[in-house]
């Protein structure tokens, strides 16, 4: 690792050096390729330059403590500027570990979150609210904007799907280990006998897809408008505002009938329906890749479990990392950094580990 280190720092001096060189001019290809990789490594060789210098101070202060001459009061000074320092050498590591770790393309971007219903009838179509109302609240304290795009509501405030944009620079970087089956033990309102019934929910988290980089072509899409049902005032079912859009060649179907406005609805279809193709697009790039190295964190296959929450003992269990908190009520209240944290911490350990 330090060896790794020390070729970085030396990389990072050999820049400095040539972008000084008055021979490179700032108007050449080659001027423009070494101040990219300078602005890439620089962050990571200042991260080196503060652990170096902490390290001395590790040296010089073990050499302190050891020296047979020192007064009791400056050895207890010296003690505790030893534990400031490698406490400031651990957190270094760890920012080190993470800027190492070779990034996801698509973790800068908003997301699409899809959540729906599974086994468990309305009970599971409550806990998609109870999940959708987590995402929310810790998007909101990330200071992401959170805009519903297609609901499909119970009659009791559960939903059998809802689907909304969550848009923030590095959204998708946190909300990326959601993909999954997400599974509710707890004793419905309506039980009489007290018992625990299991329910499900299945979470999609897709990254928001540029119109450039997903072309839907004209003449692979059907759309159908028809009339809107369920609740949303005395405009439902006057006019053909619903939208679904079919795209032939994959045979994905997108629906919204949130809007009154089919234009609206249109737009927020077609939003969704690039966010599919371009994870599908994705998978497929991916796919050999996580066959060869399946992580300790999960693939992010919508058919995996990856979570329990269990009412009746607060308890919330993450099955990819064995990670298990009794903290159901803060976590369902949008503070998932204690879930959140240690997910990106295995994928970044992992992905080191594979040289990835």
């Amino acid at each position: 690792m330090n060896s790794r280190l020390d070729d970085i720092l030396g990389r990072w001096q050999e820049l400095t050096v040539m972008l000084a060189d008055p021979e490179i001019t700032s108007d050449t290809p080659r001027y423009m390729e070494l101040t990219r990789e300078f602005a890439e490594i620089e962050p990571l060789a200042e991260k080196i330059q503060q652990r170096r210098k902490v390290e001395h101070d590790i040296r010089d202060t073990t050499e302190l403590l050891s020296s047979p001459d020192i007064d009791a009061e400056l050895r207890d000074m010296a003690r505790a500027d030893m534990g400031d320092l490698r406490q400031r050498l651990e957190k270094l590591d760890a920012e080190i570990q993470g800027l190492l770790t070779p990034k996801d393309a698509n973790d800068d971007r908003s997301v699409i979150l899809e959540i729906r219903a599974g086994t468990g009838g309305e009970e599971a179509a409550l806990f998609a609210a109870d999940l959708f109302r987590m995402y929310s609240r810790y998007a909101e304290r990330k200071g992401f904007k959170v805009s519903v795009l297609s609901t499909h509501e119970t009659g009791i405030g559960g939903y059998r799907e809802i689907i909304a944009l969550i848009t923030g620079r590095g959204a998708f970087a946190l909300f990326k280990f959601e993909s999954g089956v997400h599974r509710v033990q707890r004793i419905p309102a309506t039980e009489t006998q007290g018992r625990i019934h299991t329910s499900a929910c299945t979470v999609a988290v897709l990254p928001e897809a540029e119109e450039v980089e997903v072309a839907l072509k004209p003449e692979d899409l059907r759309i159908d408008v028809y009339r809107s049902s369920g609740a949303g005032g005395q405009h439902v079912n006057t006019t053909d505002s619903a939208v679904r859009i079919t795209h032939l060649p994959s045979g994905i179907v997108v629906t919204c009938q949130d809007e009154k406005s089919q234009h609206k609805n249109k737009a927020k279809a077609m939003k969704v329906l690039q966010a599919r193709l371009y994870d599908a697009m994705q998978g497929a790039a991916d796919a050999e890749r996580a066959e060869a190295r399946k992580g300790m964190v999960g693939s992010g296959d919508r058919s995996e479990r990856i979570r329990t929450y269990n009412f009746p003992q607060s308890r919330i269990t993450d099955h990819r990392i064995n990670l298990t908190l009794y903290k159901l009520e803060s976590i369902l209240n949008g503070e998932m950094d204690e879930l959140i944290e240690p997910l990106i911490a295995a994928r970044q350990a992992e992905l080191l580990a594979s040289g990835a």
